[in-house]
This record gives structure tokens, C-alpha cells and sequence, in this order.
């Protein structure tokens, strides 16, 4: 997810309390109804195929090689980069495919956690080792946590099939807008919304859901003029619905994501970057993304911490 940023005047108390205060973890092995009705349909990849490679290992931490495992937080839903399966407790996506293959690569098992997107970053390094959850790379994030460059993204939006409420994307002005709580969206809505007051237009409406599937759902339901999100995930949404919904306009503002470690985790943002330049150049990991049909947002390169714009 192209998620907001950390606010950086957030104080270390405020941020405990924010933990202390939701249910940030949910074992994999016990049901989820964050993303109900959602299924797989992308052809398994065979993750077996993907190999240690010794110098990649031996950049890991002493405590995470020793531990033999990566405790993964993903806030799994935001199909198809994570979200939980039909089963009701499989977590799925090219980003679990993504982090499992890295894990294979440090030859480390992968444990999947879901979590509440706004306490990923705070827990890294300590409830978490690392986090995988569509993070836009931003300034304000790196300031927080090293983040470890692998896929693009853009933000795009959609209507109901043939646009019955002529929107038109260039003015979206006093509209009832769908995202999903937390986004990088859902802070833009408020921006444009905004805007339209200082040209004399009507703010927009913005209904805000905790997860992305009630947000399309009450786009296709009429109760939402237009949905507003990840361009990956406007794809995907259109596939689930069965073509009841489609883009307008073109996609706008790409920027890349990034997997999250603690700051302090140096080693750790060094291994992992190692294992997704193994990936990039044996050709696993377009496939991976090309088996979830998103393999044009596959980055060439990994960066730690890389500059943004």
C-alpha cells in the first residue's frame, strides 16, 4: 500500500500507547476477516525452486542466523501484495511470495504476522524483525526504520463499469471518494479535497475503510462516486469484480516501495538487499510478481535506503 508516512512529530509515548491500544499481531494460524471473500487466483509459484546463497547468509545478524527465522509483520489487507486467503488464514500476495523467497535465499523460515499497518515500523526490532507491507519509500519513513527498494507503484482511480456518473478524473471535486485507512490515499483525499475549498469547489466526501475490500465493494454498491488507490491494487480489484468496475485516467505519482527494518538493524537491511538482488538477477523475482500479473512494477534494482524525490 502506498502508505502514509510515519508522522514524525509522533512522541515515543504517543507511539506506545498507539501499540499498547490495538491488536497489532494476529497469528496466521487463527481466522481473519480483514479480507473476506477475497481469493487467490494467481498460479502458485513454487517457492521450493528458490535456493540459499552463502554470501547473501552470511550478512545476517548473528541473532537472526542463530534463530534460523525472520518474523515477517504484513498488514495483510491490501490484495494482491497480502491478504488473507479464502481459507480465512493463509496469508497470500506477491509481497508474502516476495519475503518468502528472501527468507529461502538467507535460508531462513519465514514467519508471517498480521498486524495493524501503523504499528509495523514502531515494533521493528523488537515484535518484529522486519516488515513488508506495500510501504511507499519516503523521507519521513527512512528517518524511522531502513527501508530496502523492490517494487514501483503508482496510485490510480476507478468507477463503476462505464462510468454512469461521468466522472471526469481531472476534477474530482465534491465526489464521494473510497480508500482505505491509512494509505498514502486516504492523507491525499484530504489534500485534494482541500484544494477543491481554495478554488471554490465542493470538498470531497471521503469515506474511509479499515480494509481495501469494503472499499471496493461500496464503490461497485454506488455507495462511493470513486475508489482511490495503488494502482497494483485498482488492477486487481477490477479482476475480483469481474470487470464491474474500471480505471479512469492514467496512473500518477509512481514511487518506489521499500521492505522495513529497524534503523538500528544495518546488517539485516544488507542481507535482505542482497537476497532480493539474487532474486532480481536469476529472474525469480519478476516471476514472482508476473504470477500475480504484476510484474511491470518490478524495480532492477534493490537500494538500502535509497533517495527520494
Amino acid at each position: 500500500m502506498r502508505k502514509m508516512p510515519l508522522l514524525v512529530a509522533l512522541t515515543a509515548a504517543a507511539t506506545l500507547a498507539l501499540t499498547a491500544c490495538t491488536d497489532a499481531s494476529q497469528p496466521t494460524d487463527s481466522p481473519s476477516t480483514g479480507s473476506a471473500g477475497e481469493t487467490s487466483t494467481a498460479a502458485p509459484f513454487d517457492l521450493t525452486s528458490v535456493q540459499k546463497d552463502d554470501a547473501a547468509a552470511a550478512l545476517l545478524p548473528a541473532d537472526i542466523a542463530s534463530a534460523g527465522k525472520l518474523v515477517v509483520a504484513s498488514n495483510t489487507e491490501y490484495a494482491p501484495a497480502e491478504f488473507i486467503d479464502a481459507d480465512g488464514r493463509t496469508p497470500v500476495g506477491y509481497d508474502i511470495d516476495i519475503i518468502t523467497a528472501v527468507g529461502a535465499v538467507l535460508g531462513l523460515e519465514v514467519v508471517i504476522e498480521s498486524a495493524d499497518f501503523p504499528a509495523i515500523i514502531p515494533a521493528l526490532g523488537s515484535k518484529y524483525d522486519v516488515g513488508i507491507s506495500s510501504f511507499t519509500i519516503t523521507t519521513e519513513r527512512m528517518a524511522e526504520a531502513n527501508m530496502v527498494s523492490y517494487f514501483n507503484a503508482g496510485e490510480a482511480f476507478s468507477v463503476q463499469k462505464g462510468n454512469p456518473k461521468d466522472v471526469d478524473p481531472a476534477n474530482i471535486c465534491g465526489l464521494t471518494v473510497a480508500v482505505q485507512t491509512g494509505t498514502v490515499e486516504d492523507e491525499g483525499a484530504d489534500e485534494i479535497s482541500s484544494t477543491c475549498v481554495e478554488d471554490g469547489e465542493q470538498p470531497l466526501e471521503v469515506l474511509r475503510y479499515d480494509n481495501q475490500a469494503d472499499a471496493t465493494t461500496n464503490l461497485v454498491g454506488g455507495k462511493a462516486d470513486i475508489m482511490y488507490a495503488d494502482s497494483p491494487i485498482v488492477s486487481y480489484a477490477i479482476e475480483q469484480t469481474n470487470g464491474e468496475i474500471e480505471q479512469i485516467g492514467d496512473v500518477f505519482d509512481s514511487a518506489p516501495q521499500g521492505i522495513v527494518t529497524a534503523k538500528a538493524d544495518t546488517e539485516l537491511a544488507a542481507a535482505i538487499q542482497a537476497a532480493l538482488t539474487v532474486l532480481m538477477e536469476d529472474g525469480t523475482f519478476t516471476d514472482i510478481l508476473a504470477s500475480w500479473g504484476n510484474d511491470a512494477g518490478a524495480l532492477d534494482e534493490s537500494v538500502v535506503n535509497p533517495p527520494v524525490s
